[in-house]
């Protein structure tokens, strides 16, 4: 596996092939996505337009097999942005570890590490001093946890990530088997770089 990171507009070529890999992921647990490439390519606009977004796409060979955005949160969406602002946290201070995505057989092989190495040194470069990203909640006894998941939450926390009291959004998708979006509540953690 390679690794190669785009910056605002090079991520352009990419779109198409980091909406479906994106579709694809996420239709797993705890997402439950039901996704289209045109809503996906909507989404990703804000990493196009921000110069400062980096994000981190895995290759076997030419097939893209994972990828892991990220830009300064006060670029993100404001569904993002609005547990901060509620809490007298200033956007500006944090850069947003968005979403890593990547293919099951390429799991335990070390890409998520490199990918919080990568965007955690991009938001350095970028003068932040500050690391968030936020994860879906969903209740233990939902039907569709599958048996034996093991939530990423130890492997967060090696990284030096702690849950962020009182930060949780909201943001809205359809899930699987549903036309109409329903919102999620997704738990922000962060760290200090």
């Amino acid at each position: 596996m390679d690794f190669t990171m785009e910056r605002g507009t090079g991520l352009e070529p990419h779109l198409e092939a980091i909406a479906r890999l994106r579709i694809e992921v996420f239709r797993e647990w705890p997402y439950l996505y039901e996704g289209s490439v045109e809503y996906e390519r909507d989404y990703l606009v804000d990493y196009v337009r921000c110069p400062q977004s980096a994000v981190v796409l895995a290759w076997e060979g030419d097939e893209l097999v994972g990828a892991s955005t990220s830009l300064p949160l006060a670029a993100a969406d404001a569904d993002f942005q609005a547990p901060f602002v509620q809490n007298g946290l200033d956007p500006e201070r944090y850069f947003y570890l968005a979403e890593s995505v990547l293919r099951r057989p390429y799991r335990g092989r070390g890409a998520g590490h490199y990918f919080f190495d990568a965007r955690e040194a991009a938001a350095r470069e970028s003068g932040y001093r500050q690391a968030t990203f936020c994860a879906v909640i969903r209740p233990d006894d939902h039907p569709a946890r599958p048996a034996g998941y093991r939530p990423l939450d130890g492997f967060w926390r090696k990284r030096g990530y702690e849950p962020a009291e009182g930060l949780v959004c909201h943001y809205h998708w359809p899930d699987l088997g549903e036309d109409e979006e329903t919102w999620k509540p997704l738990q922000f953690w962060w760290r200090s770089l």
